[in-house]
């Protein structure tokens, strides 16, 4: 089961880019906060994301649910690595019922799998 719920802020605008395979792909580093120690950041990227994902800013609180990938890629003669969130949906928190939702859906799905191993 892989299944990443976060909720943290944007510490950079968000980075539209299309692949050489024409995919649209929208990254993000999202600094999550945990009481008593420092935020950590989490790289996001949300493939196939819609126009509107790139109208968020430094600083907006997010809802992000998705999946952990770590890939491999070659640079400067080396192979290197890369862990990140892949956002299957990524809403401003302010919208409490859309993340609320979005939320609700991972758990269940993820519910659903924890009885499919019992």
């Amino acid at each position: 089961m892989n299944v990443v719920i976060i909720r943290g802020r944007l510490c950079r605008p968000p980075e539209a880019r299309t692949l050489a395979s024409g995919e649209f792909v929208v990254s993000y580093e999202v600094a999550v906060a945990r009481l008593g120690e420092r935020a950590e950041t989490v790289p996001v990227s949300w493939p196939a994301a819609p126009a509107s994902a790139t109208d968020l800013d430094v600083d907006d609180e997010v809802v992000v649910v998705g999946r952990v990938r770590r890939r491999f890629f070659r640079t400067g003669g080396t192979t290197q690595s890369r862990t990140e969130v892949v956002a299957e949906r990524l809403v401003p928190a302010r919208h409490r019922i859309r993340a609320a939702t979005a939320v609700a859906g991972a758990l269940a799905a993820a519910g659903e799998e924890v009885e499919t191993l019992r």
